[in-house]
């Protein structure tokens, strides 16, 4: 799928008469007059005017720009962003029946670009929801066709390229965010990855491709995921649960059902992401190792800390801490080795931070920035803006604007849009301080950084 111009947008603004560089002007002046720091430089505009995507807020504001410079409303849809006459249908699951079936689905999702324009909103029926996990629940492994006829076999060698390649991106993936490999590991997984899976090989080949297949999928979803593209990481997401079915991967399909679960939390969707950490626990029981267990926890402390259930999040937090205890215990797959101590902490700091916990949350979240290795560098922006937010919630405004920097200083080359959120939160939340020398040296370098963005896509 190939990006069209956004003719729209080009046609609102030849109305208007403004340039690119005029459009980005008035952006950021308005931005500033309402303490926000946007960041937009004529290079964003081109982009947009070329079909990139955009964040919502962004949109509202160019619209409301627009708006006044042509004497009459503009609405983001009028410019070509978020068909909003849909966005209240709900986005239909598609979970394939048949092996096939998963195949051409996964070949048509492999089409789709992550960088196309995208709400920041995704709605999915609750019945939709519930008959997917149901299926994967109480479904038969579809097992594999061992030894069919084919024109190409398949050894573990392949499988062993597929895991290193996987290992690869997953790497670029903490290091440089979402943006930055999506494309190539698109083109990876469609190309060398799914024509193998309908070639002949051994049970325990085909076992084993299928769950390479899983984890590269899994990336494409939170890839995806992390440049703002909620229904295309969705979509990836159900398929490998559907992936993990025909192998009877339980535990792996549970650690899909807790993406879906930190999806749905982080949209706001937070009933809905309840009940899926709740069945990757369900699903998994009794399948599961204690370091999985903890994982699956974990999303549901989020999920309940963010819709303010703190008696449930507190129960959650300690089952999970009480998983991790026995951690070692277990034999864990290669996949789930990313789940250390450091990132059991990252995720209860969101918890602490959400439940309005001050003293806990900054606690909690220095010790997770103390203890995350730094090539995981987006993971560690995350850390560093949670303890920043917790600082501000206990009233450490210079603390929390020096965390920020921080963060900002070690993540300006992330192309991962909720990087970009939690930075544009923190905006929010220290707007009322914006005459601060600090604040205001603080939203310059996010001006400054943004730049360098759009200047590197360039």
């Amino acid at each position: 799928m190939s990006r069209e111009p956004n003719a729209h947008l080009i046609a609102v603004m030849d109305a208007a008469k403004v340039s690119n560089k005029g459009l980005a002007k008035r952006m950021t002046d308005e931005a500033a007059q309402r303490g926000m720091d946007l960041g937009t430089t004529h290079v964003a505009v081109k982009r947009w005017r070329e079909g990139a995507g955009i964040r919502p807020q962004t949109a509202a504001l160019m619209a409301d720009v627009l708006s006044a410079k042509l004497g009459h409303r503009i609405t983001p849809g009028d410019l070509g962003f978020f068909d909003h006459t849909k966005s209240t249908a709900p986005e239909p699951i598609g979970y394939p029946s048949t092996v096939p079936d998963l195949l051409s689905m996964l070949d048509g999702v492999t089409q789709e670009r992550a960088d196309t324009a995208a709400s920041d909103q995704l709605t999915i029926a609750d019945a939709d929801l519930n008959s997917a996990v149901l299926s994967w629940m109480i479904a038969r492994p579809d097992g594999i066709q061992a030894d069919k006829p084919a024109h190409q076999r398949v050894g573990m060698r392949d499988v062993r390229a597929i895991r290193d390649a996987a290992g690869m991106f997953m790497q670029l993936d903490f290091k440089y965010g979402g943006g930055h490999g999506h494309k190539a590991l698109r083109h990876y997984f469609r190309h060398e990855v799914l024509p193998l899976l309908d070639t002949t090989y051994s049970e325990k080949v085909g076992t084993a491709l299928f769950g390479a297949a899983a984890e590269i999928s899994q990336l494409l979803a939170w890839t995806a995921y992390d440049v703002g593209n909620h229904r295309l990481a969705h979509r990836y997401l159900t398929s490998t649960l559907r992936l993990s079915q025909v192998i009877d991967d339980r535990m792996f399909g549970a650690r899909i059902l807790g993406n879906l679960s930190h999806q749905a939390n982080y949209l706001g969707n937070h009933a809905q992401a309840i009940q899926l950490a709740r069945a990757a626990g369900e699903g998994a029981k009794g399948r599961a190792t204690p370091r999985a267990l903890s994982n699956y926890s974990a999303m549901e402390a989020r999920a309940l800390s963010n819709a303010g259930d703190g008696i449930a999040a507190a129960r959650a937090m300690k089952e999970a801490e009480r998983h991790f205890e026995r951690a070692a215990t277990g034999e864990d797959p290669a996949w789930l080795g990313y789940f250390d101590e450091a990132e059991l902490m990252g995720e209860l700091c969101h918890c602490f931070r959400d439940l309005k916990m001050r003293r806990e949350a900054v606690a909690q979240a220095q010790r997770a920035v103390d203890s995350t290795d730094p090539k995981y560098a987006r993971t560690l922006g995350f850390c560093r803006m949670v303890l920043a937010q917790s600082q501000l919630l206990n009233g450490e405004l210079e603390a929390a604007v020096t965390t920020a920097s921080l963060a900002v200083d070690g993540g300006d080359s992330l192309q991962s849009t909720r990087f970009q959120r939690y930075v544009t939160d923190f905006q929010r939340e220290v707007s009322v301080h914006v005459a601060n020398p600090t604040v205001a040296a603080f939203n310059e370098k996010v001006h400054d950084a943004l730049i360098r963005l759009d200047e590197d896509d360039e």
